[in-house]
C-alpha cells in the first residue's frame, strides 16, 4: 500500500478527537475543523520522513497543537458576552449599530466528539461552556499543555516532547494553569446537573414554551437567577423577570413560525432553532445551549446562551431551511 494511502487508514480514526482538541483550544467549531484538516495535509505529506518515533497519535497531535499555537499568535481570546462588563437591567435596550469586535466562542455538536475514545467525564466536563470559558483565559501554551495532561492524558514526557520543551517545564505550566482554572472555572457543585430523564424532559419542555408562544410555560422552567446571553450581541441578562420581558417583547412571536429541533453541544442539552421568514419558509436562526441544575430541589434551567450564527447549522449537519 502506498504510504499515503497507509497514512489515511491509519490516521482516520483520530479525526474526532483532534476537532475536539483543536476546539478546546481555538474555541471555535469552524477553525478546529479548518485546522484538523490542515494538519491531515501536513501529516499526510510528511507521512514518509515519519519513522514511528512516536504513535501516530501523538504525532497528529504534536501537528494539531503546533498548527493551534501558531493560529492564536496575536488572537483575541473567544468570549461569551457575561465576560465584557455587567449585566444589562433593560429589556428594551437597543439592539441596533453593533459593529462587532469581538472573538465568540462558538458551540461544540457533540456528535462531533461521539465517535472519540474521550468518554470520561474530565473530557466531557472540558467543553462545557463555563469551563471552554475559562479556558480561554490562559496563556496559550498553557491552555496546551493543560488539555494535554488533564483531557488528552499524555504523560509529562510526552508533552514536553510534543511541545519540544522539558517534563519540569512542563509541570510546572500545568501548575500554573490548574491554580488559574481553579480561580476562574465553576466549582464542581456548580456543574451538578439533573439527571438524563429530566434533561429530556426540560427540553422537551423549552421546545414546546418557543413553538407554542407560551410564556408562563416557559417562565416556569426558568431558575429565579437565570442568565441569557446571546452572541454576537454583547449585552447580556440575569433574572427570571428581565430575561422573560426580553424574550417576550424581541424573541417570542406567534405559534407555528418556530420549530425548535433538538440536538446537543459541549456535553449540554441544545436545540436549533427554526424561524418563519417573511416568505413563509422556515430558516436557519440560532442554535440554543441550556444549563441546568436544580434549585429548591427542583430541576430547571440556570442559563440559555443562543447563537445567533446560521452558519453554525452546517456543523450540526443541519438544514439551512425546512
Amino acid at each position: 500500500m502506498p504510504a499515503q494511502e497507509e497514512f489515511i487508514e491509519r490516521a482516520a480514526p483520530f479525526r474526532a478527537e483532534l476537532i475536539a482538541h483543536c476546539y478546546r483550544m481555538l474555541g471555535s467549531v469552524h477553525d478546529a475543523e479548518d485546522l484538523v484538516q490542515e494538519t491531515y495535509l501536513r501529516g499526510w505529506r510528511g507521512y514518509q520522513a515519519f519513522e514511528e518515533r512516536a504513535a501516530l497519535r501523538t504525532w497528529l497531535y504534536r501537528i494539531a497543537t503546533t498548527a493551534c499555537l501558531r493560529a492564536l499568535e496575536n488572537r483575541a481570546r473567544r468570549v461569551l458576552p457575561a465576560g465584557l462588563g455587567d449585566s444589562s437591567i433593560d429589556p428594551d435596550v437597543s439592539l441596533d449599530g453593533y459593529t462587532g469586535g469581538h472573538q465568540w466562542l462558538e458551540p461544540l455538536p457533540d456528535a462531533l466528539m461521539s465517535e472519540t475514545p474521550e468518554g470520561s467525564v474530565t473530557a466531557r466536563q472540558s467543553v462545557r461552556l463555563a469551563v471552554m470559558t475559562a479556558l480561554q483565559e490562559l496563556p496559550a501554551r498553557q491552555r496546551a499543555v493543560l488539555i494535554l495532561r488533564d483531557v488528552v492524558q499524555f504523560s509529562a514526557a510526552e508533552v514536553a516532547e510534543l511541545l519540544e520543551t522539558t517534563p519540569a517545564a512542563v509541570n510546572s505550566s500545568l501548575q500554573r494553569a490548574r491554580a488559574r482554572l481553579a480561580e476562574i472555572s465553576p466549582t464542581e457543585d456548580d456543574a451538578v446537573e439533573p439527571d438524563d430523564a429530566q434533561l429530556r424532559e426540560l427540553l422537551d419542555r423549552y421546545c414546546a414554551a418557543f413553538e407554542n408562544a407560551d410564556m408562563a410555560a416557559l417562565s416556569e422552567l426558568l431558575q429565579a437567577g437565570v442568565k441569557l446571553e446571546m452572541p454576537p450581541l454583547p449585552m447580556w441578562f440575569t433574572g427570571r423577570d428581565t430575561v422573560m420581558r426580553f424574550l417576550a417583547a424581541r424573541a417570542f412571536t406567534k405559534a407555528g413560525d418556530i420549530v425548535m429541533v433538538r440536538t446537543a453541544a459541549n456535553a449540554q442539552p441544545a436545540v436549533a432553532e427554526y424561524r418563519r421568514s417573511a416568505d413563509g419558509v422556515l430558516r436557519a436562526h440560532s442554535i440554543h445551549v441550556l444549563t441546568a441544575g436544580h434549585e429548591a430541589g427542583t430541576a430547571g434551567i440556570a442559563a440559555i446562551t443562543v447563537f445567533l450564527d446560521p452558519a453554525l447549522f452546517s456543523a450540526f449537519g443541519l438544514p439551512q431551511s425546512r
